[in-house]
């Protein structure tokens, strides 16, 4: 049903575009043959507009991977720093939750750690809706800020880093065979706002995957059974983006366009101080809104890291 429901999308939003096109040119040959030049103009703009449409179907067309329709998690991790990083990663966290929400995406609190001072240690998330992992996988990176730190009473300016890290949620039509003997299982108490039963009961889990040195951590629920389940399931995504990353890895050798993604490879930089810029340094796209941007408005980064990392090329 799924796939049925993106596929009638797909093909309406086409029908769409196609009778918008055709109303609005016949509008223009009656209303100049009527020299009604106020028609013209309005129909014109509308053509404008249908021309924006088209491009963003076209960069949604291209979200063709195999999980790129998925919901996905997403972790967020403070760089060394400190304060002054943990206060980092709550603002970019802050910044995907706002543009999820933007977007119509349902967003849910999976695991945190909280900052001694200020901002967040660590923190995972999953957001849910149509193409969330095809829109988001590209953000995985590190993530660079340089402002003047409200944390220094001196006013220096300070560099900040924090990573991302995206995996589909995968759903059982993906098979992913998890070894109990692999698991190293940990059990603690939940931290943060969340009830009585908070620091009360060791209900929060943690797994190790030994093999590959993968770990994942849930203390959403009460029920120690069910923060296993969602555990386990998004060491499964882990896993299972593992082996999309080495199909990707082993098509871009081939292609010559193999990407190092790691800490220390800056994809993005946000200059607070002492200009305003916030610029892709794979894409080189760049705005001066740097508040916008903070505030969620990212859909330029995301359309055009998916063009170039698709078309080979920047558009």
């Amino acid at each position: 049903m799924r796939e049925r429901t993106q596929l009638d999308q797909a093909i309406r939003g086409y029908r769409e575009l196609e009778n918008g096109m055709r109303d609005n040119v016949e509008l223009i040959g009656m209303a100049e043959a009527e020299g009604d030049q106020g028609l013209v103009v309005e129909a014109e703009n509308a053509l404008l507009k249908l021309r924006e449409l088209a491009g963003q179907r076209e960069l949604e067309s291209l979200l063709s991977g195999e999980a790129d329709r998925n919901d996905c998690y997403m972790e967020v991790n403070a760089g060394a720093g400190g304060t002054e990083a943990q206060d980092w990663a709550q603002m970019l966290l802050r910044m995907y939750v706002r543009w999820a929400e933007q977007h119509g995406y349902k967003v849910e609190m999976l695991d945190e750690s909280r900052g001694e001072e200020a901002g967040i240690k660590s923190s995972t998330i999953q957001i849910s809706g149509m193409n969330a992992y095809g829109w988001l996988k590209t953000e995985s990176g590190v993530h660079r800020l340089v402002r003047i730190s409200p944390y220094d009473s001196n006013a220096r300016r300070h560099t900040s880093f924090a990573s991302i890290s995206v995996t589909p949620v995968v759903d059982d039509s993906i098979p992913i065979e998890i070894n109990e003997k692999d698991l190293k299982v940990d059990v603690y108490r939940a931290s943060g706002a969340g009830g009585q039963h908070v620091n009360k009961t060791e209900s929060a889990v943690r797994f190790t995957h030994i093999p590959t040195g993968i770990i994942v951590a849930c203390q959403q629920e009460r029920s120690q059974h069910k923060n296993r389940a969602k555990a386990l399931e998004m060491l499964r995504a882990k896993l299972y983006e593992m082996e999309l990353k080495k199909r990707e890895d082993a098509a871009a050798v081939i292609e010559g366009q193999k990407s190092d993604i790691a800490w220390g490879h800056q994809i993005r930089s946000y200059v607070l101080q002492p200009y305003q810029m916030v610029k892709d340094n794979r894409t080189g796209a760049e705005t001066s809104q740097t508040a916008a941007v903070l505030d969620g408005d990212i859909d330029m980064f995301l359309q055009a890291s998916l063009a170039s990392r698709i078309k080979g090329h920047v558009e």
